[in-house]
């Protein structure tokens, strides 16, 4: 008898560790079937992610070959189409923001892409010196998306003499050296991310189910939050409008030295946002599993609504706003702090309601509260 109730012990125990396996958990929906979070996982991985990458690598391969083509040449004309490969790029990092994961949150790869405001100090003594390790953790604001943004509009307040800086100037080769390994160390990043992506981490990705910590589910879901809350209505909007300040802090804004595209950066995260929650294939319209059909089958389709139509509230809210986000904070900053408040009240129903209706924890702890 007690070796029968051994067994029993045994197996009750070896069912109980089962069921934490990320390959085989799932949750279960309002109308009692399990929602089929590897599904979900399948989507975001092979119609979101790893096609967003992809575009992003493309558009960088375009932005090295302008950047090629104006260091042999500094003339406006390659300087105005290093500029429009710079914002094509720019634009389609918006879609990979917000996958921290994986190789990406090992290599700090978004702290190399889109840190901000540059440091220009650092860009400057790096030009100089020629001397630095772009990788290390010091340089993350004098890298990325920002540092072009600086090296392409903000060398100098006129066209010619910025061009001046890598022709005539008495350190344009430096300029060209710090441009080119600028450029070429934001494709190396993406293409590494991109390689991981689809050679091993993306099966990783899709079993890991379960609803754990670690899991791939609750640390995807938390990442998106994260980036909606930090990335998208702080950094972007919150930030400058001094909604965490005494004052408003325009000199913080995405694409700060360009001045006419910071809004358009904005409404393309949004966009991109909205996109994964519902599940839409990137560069089409056809939807999948996703935190949509998720909520749908657990009977919170009111949720669902609710999050989305808040989304589309905050897109208008940023339509309003001036192209050019620091001439908008000086003027009326008023309708950033708007803008900002819209975006706000889809924190509560994503970081409280959403992950309530789940059963995932939040995993990381913000200053700024909900």
């Amino acid at each position: 008898m007690k070796k029968f109730f051994t067994v029993v012990l045994a197996a009750l125990f070896v069912a109980a560790c089962s069921s934490s396996d990320d390959s085989t958990d799932t949750n279960e929906g309002g109308n009692g079937t399990a929602f089929d979070r590897a599904a979900m996982l399948s989507n975001v991985a092979d119609n979101i992610i790893i096609p967003s990458y992809e575009a992003l690598n493309t558009e960088l391969e375009a932005l090295v070959t302008a950047k090629n083509n104006f260091n042999a040449i500094p003339n406006q004309t390659n300087l105005e189409a290093l500029r429009t490969a710079w914002l094509t790029a720019y634009k389609a990092w918006q879609h990979v923001e917000a996958f921290n994961i994986g190789l990406a949150e090992q290599t700090l790869y978004y702290f190399q892409m889109n840190t901000y405001p540059v440091n220009t100090t650092d860009v400057e003594n790096n030009v100089s010196s020629g001397s630095y390790d772009l990788t290390h953790p010091n340089n993350n604001d004098a890298v990325g998306f920002p540092a072009l943004d600086y090296m392409l509009y903000g060398l100098d307040l006129s066209d010619t003499a910025i061009i001046a800086k890598y022709d005539t100037n008495a350190d344009s080769s430096k300029y060209k050296t710090y441009l080119s390994d600028l450029v070429n160390q934001m494709k190396t990043l993406t293409q590494s991310v991109l390689s991981d992506w689809t050679t091993t981490y993306r099966d990783t990705f899709v079993a890991r189910t379960a609803n754990t910590a670690t899991s791939a589910t609750n640390k995807f879901v938390n990442d998106f939050i994260f980036y909606y809350e930090k990335g998208l209505r702080a950094n972007k909007i919150g930030i400058p409008a001094g909604n965490f300040s005494s004052t408003s802090l325009p000199d913080r804004v995405e694409a700060f030295y360009n001045k006419e595209v910071s809004r358009e950066l904005a409404l393309e995260g949004l966009q991109a946002v909205q996109n994964i929650f519902n599940g839409t294939h990137f560069g089409g319209s056809s939807n999948g599993e996703s935190f949509r059909t998720y909520l749908i089958s657990l009977d919170r389709s009111d949720l669902a609504t609710q999050i989305i139509n808040q989304f589309n509230t905050a897109r208008g809210k940023i339509q309003e706003l001036n192209t050019n986000f620091v001439t908008q904070i000086n003027t009326d900053n008023t309708k950033m702090t708007e803008a900002y408040d819209a975006l706000q009240a889809a924190v509560v129903l994503l970081k409280v309601d959403m992950l309530q209706a789940f059963n995932i924890n939040v995993d990381f702890v913000d200053a700024d509260g909900d």
